[in-house]
């Protein structure tokens, strides 16, 4: 079995190449630049503009889609791009496409164009899976806890967060591969649901610092969707390695 990953140099893209080389699909590889120490098949490939997508897709059986972009360009990789790609896979067996957990109740664009994402490819004829995850561990830890400010975290400490460890998610993800099309499958959530000044604390704790948190709440409906956990799954706790595993293994 032929198996495309595309936006193999991105996180997820990265974690589901260092356990793909385990296995024993044929996997072809696409992103704009060429991973380094890596020996699979790579085309390169541009949801931007379009250029390498029918050569990616050919001969092709199952296709990860972890290409994705949350930046002001979003709209166009993650919405149009993806309807220009998803056209060009009506030969595929199995469309995978990792998605995110609340996006249609949380008013972020990024989110918004993931949702829509999922509606084109829900509303087409290509086999599909689509998985939603919570945020990363390490997502959290460089939006929110990259950067102190006078020996302090500030940070929105009320809102809840669910994170999952990235290669967890990725070995969901290829074994979804042989169990075949499921349509929108349950969620896969973090083992843990914590605030972000818990998780701020957790940080302090696991690396010996003399930090504090500020903690400040903002304005809006974003603010008020993450105060109610909409980016959470209590009932899915799937994920094993917690934040706190998570920041040990990484300053070892």
């Amino acid at each position: 079995m032929k198996v495309l990953v595309t936006g193999a140099t991105g996180q997820l893209g990265s974690a589901l190449l260092r356990q793909l080389k385990n296995t024993d699909y044929q996997v072809k590889i696409t992103s704009r630049r060429k991973p380094e120490n890596v020996n699979f098949e790579w085309v390169y490939c541009d949801f931007l503009t379009g250029e390498g997508l029918e050569e990616a897709v050919g001969n092709i059986d199952v296709v990860i889609h972890a290409a994705t972009s949350p930046r002001k360009d979003s709209d166009i990789i993650d919405v149009l791009g993806f309807k220009r790609f998803l056209d060009m896979t009506q030969h595929i067996k199995h469309f995978i496409y990792p998605s995110i957990v609340g996006i249609e109740d949380i008013p972020m664009k990024y989110y918004r164009n993931k949702y829509q994402a999922e509606e084109l490819l829900k509303n087409s004829t290509v086999p599909h899976t689509i998985v939603r995850a919570t945020q990363f561990h390490s997502f959290v830890e460089n939006i929110f806890l990259s950067k102190r400010l006078f020996k302090r975290y500030l940070v929105p400490g009320d809102i809840k967060i669910q994170s999952v460890d990235v290669d967890e998610f990725a070995a969901h993800l290829i074994q979804t591969i042989n169990v075949g099309p499921q349509g929108k499958t349950e969620d896969f959530a973090g083992p843990e649901i914590l605030t972000l000044r818990e998780m701020a604390e957790l940080k302090i704790k696991v690396n010996n610092e003399s930090s504090k948190v500020a903690s400040f709440p903002f304005p809006g409906k974003l603010y008020r969707a993450l105060l109610d956990g909409k980016n959470t799954n209590d009932l899915r706790k799937v994920g094993k390695v917690t934040f706190e595993e998570f920041l040990i293994a990484k300053g070892n």
